[in-house]
C-alpha cells in the first residue's frame, strides 16, 4: 500500500464537473493499493498517517497529529497509479497495482478506519475520473510505502 500524503489549506474533489467533496485544513491522502496489500498494511498505515506529527505546534515547529487538533479533515483519494512502474519502455505498467474489486474493498476499509479515529473523513468516487484542487500548505508532502516499515 502506498500513499501520498500533502498537508493542506483546503481541497476539493469534482467529478464531471461537479464539486463532490471538499475539506478545510487537514490531509490529502492518495492512496494506490498493490495486488498482495492485505489489511495488516491497511492497519499499519492508518495508525502511522493520523499519529505523523507534520503539523505546527505554538512555535510553529511541526509537531502536532491530526489526531491532537479537531478542526483538521481528511480526504482520500484512490490512486492506482501509485503502482505504475515507468521501468521499460514509456508506457507506464499496473501490473502491480491491484484489480479493481479487491482495491475497492481495501479503500473502503481504510476509510472506514479512518472514520473511527478522525471527525471529517471526505472522499472522492473510488474509479472514477476525478479533478482534484488543492492549496497546499507548506508544501508538505510524503510518500510512505506499506512494505518499507521495519
Amino acid at each position: 500500500m502506498r500513499v501520498i500524503i500533502q498537508r493542506v489549506k483546503e481541497s476539493k474533489v469534482f467529478v464531471d464537473g461537479v464539486q463532490i467533496s471538499d475539506i478545510n485544513a487537514g490531509l490529502l491522502i492518495y492512496l494506490g493499493i498493490s495486488h498482495d496489500d492485505t489489511e495488516e498494511d491497511l492497519h499499519y498505515m492508518v495508525k502511522k498517517i493520523i499519529n505523523l506529527r507534520i503539523f505546527p505546534n505554538e512555535d510553529g515547529k511541526m509537531d502536532k497529529s491530526i489526531l491532537s487538533q479537531s478542526n483538521l479533515e481528511l480526504l482520500v483519494i484512490s490512486q492506482f497509479t501509485l503502482f505504475g512502474s515507468c521501468k521499460k519502455g514509456n508506457r507506464p505498467s499496473f501490473a502491480s497495482a491491484a484489480l479493481p474489486e479487491k482495491a475497492k474493498l481495501l479503500y473502503e476499509s481504510f476509510i472506514q478506519e479512518c472514520k473511527k479515529n478522525i471527525l471529517s473523513v471526505k472522499t472522492g468516487v473510488f474509479g472514477a475520473d476525478m479533478k482534484i484542487h488543492s492549496i497546499n500548505d507548506g508544501p508538505v508532502t510524503f510518500y510512505m510505502d506499506s512494505k518499507e516499515k521495519i
